[in-house]
C-alpha cells in the first residue's frame, strides 16, 4: 500500500464520527481504490487507512464530500511515514501571534504594520521589503519592550508541546526557522524543546531599535536553505522531513519536505500545498505521521 488517507477533527467538541469514515471509505471504493483495513490513531479524533493508487483525484473527491465535516482530509506518502526531521515557522504557526505585529501595536503602529503583515503572508507582497518597511515603523521603541511583548503578548498554540515531545521522543530532529526575530526564537525554541532556531536580528543601539534588521534577510530562500542544510548535515533524505507554515514565505519549504503541512494557512499557501490542516491543532502533525494518542510523550 503505498498512500495513507488521514482523518482527523479538530476537537472532541465536533468528533470524527463513525458515519465520517463509512462515507469516505464508500467513496473511494467507487472510485475503484483498493483500502486496507483502517484504524483509529486517537478514538474520535484521528483515523487512517492504507490504499494503492494516485492520490490527486482521491483527495479531490473525498474532500468535497467532508467539506461540511469538522474533519481534516489529507493524504499522506506510505513511506516514511514517521519523519527524522520537524521544521517549523514561529509566528502563527508555533505562537498564536505575529511579533511583528505585537511590537508595532507596542509602538503605536499596530494597525498599518497588521495591513502590511496580512498581504505579505498571503504572497501579495515581496517579503524581504514587506519586512524591512514593517521594522522600520519600530524605530526608537526600547529595546526592553520586546521582554514586555514575549512575557505579555506570546502564546503557544495548542499542540505544540505534544509535538515536539513526541517527535524528540522518537529521535526525530526540530528546528525552529523564522522570518520573525531572534529574541522571540530563543524564546520559543527553548520553551517547546527545539533543537535550534534561526530567524532574523533586530539592530539595537543604545537600547532603541534602530528600525533596521540585519543582512541577509531569512525569507523563503532561506527556509529552504535551512531545510537542506540541516537534512545534509543528518543525512536524512527530503522524504524523511516534516515543514509546516502558515504564510506564503512557507510555501516553497512545504513543497521541498516529505510532509509540508499549511497550518490553518493562507489563501495562496493552501492553492499551493497540499497537505492541510484547517480544523485541527499541531498534534494532527503526529496523527499524519501515523502516531497514536497513547504514543504521545508525556511531558512536565
Amino acid at each position: 500500500m503505498s498512500h495513507v488517507l488521514s482523518l482527523i477533527a479538530g476537537s472532541q467538541k465536533s468528533p470524527l464520527q463513525t458515519k465520517h469514515i463509512n462515507a469516505a471509505c464508500k467513496l473511494m471504493e467507487k472510485l475503484g481504490v483498493e483500502l486496507d483495513t483502517g484504524h483509529w490513531l486517537a478514538e474520535k479524533i484521528a483515523w487512517q487507512v492504507e490504499f494503492d493508487r494516485k492520490p490527486a483525484e482521491v483527495l479531490g473527491a473525498v474532500r468535497k464530500a467532508a467539506a461540511r465535516w469538522p474533519v481534516d482530509v489529507n493524504i499522506v506518502p506510505a513511506a516514511n511515514q514517521r519523519k527524522k526531521l520537524l521544521i517549523a515557522d514561529m509566528d502563527s504557526t508555533m505562537i498564536e501571534q505575529e511579533c511583528i505585529d505585537e511590537l508595532a501595536d507596542a509602538a503605536g503602529a499596530g494597525d498599518a504594520v497588521k495591513a502590511i503583515t496580512a498581504r505579505a503572508m498571503n504572497g501579495e507582497l515581496d517579503f524581504e521589503d514587506a519586512l524591512r518597511e514593517r521594522v522600520a515603523a519600530l524605530k526608537d521603541l526600547p529595546s526592553g519592550v520586546i521582554g514586555e511583548v514575549i512575557s505579555t503578548r506570546i502564546s503557544f498554540m495548542a499542540g505544540g508541546r505534544d509535538l515536539i515531545a513526541t517527535m524528540r521522543q522518537n529521535s526525530a530532529y526540530c528546528a525552529l526557522i523564522s522570518g520573525g526575530f531572534t529574541h522571540f526564537t530563543a524564546y520559543v525554541g527553548a520553551e517547546l524543546g527545539f533543537h535550534e532556531h534561526q530567524a532574523n536580528e533586530l539592530i539595537i543601539q543604545d537600547n532603541l531599535l534602530t528600525g533596521e534588521v540585519a543582512s541577509p534577510i531569512l525569507g523563503r530562500d532561506a527556509k529552504v536553505a535551512a531545510l537542506q542544510r540541516i537534512t545534509g548535515t543528518f543525512g536524512f533524505s527530503m522524504d524523511e522531513a516534516m515543514a509546516v507554515g502558515d504564510g506564503a514565505n512557507d510555501i516553497p519549504m512545504l513543497q521541498a519536505a516529505g510532509i509540508g503541512v499549511a497550518l490553518h494557512a493562507k489563501p495562496a499557501v493552501k492553492q499551493e500545498v497540499d497537505i492541510q490542516i484547517d480544523h485541527g491543532d499541531l498534534t494532527a502533525l503526529l496523527y499524519l505521521q501515523g502516531f497514536t494518542r497513547d504514543e504521545f510523550a508525556r511531558h512536565h
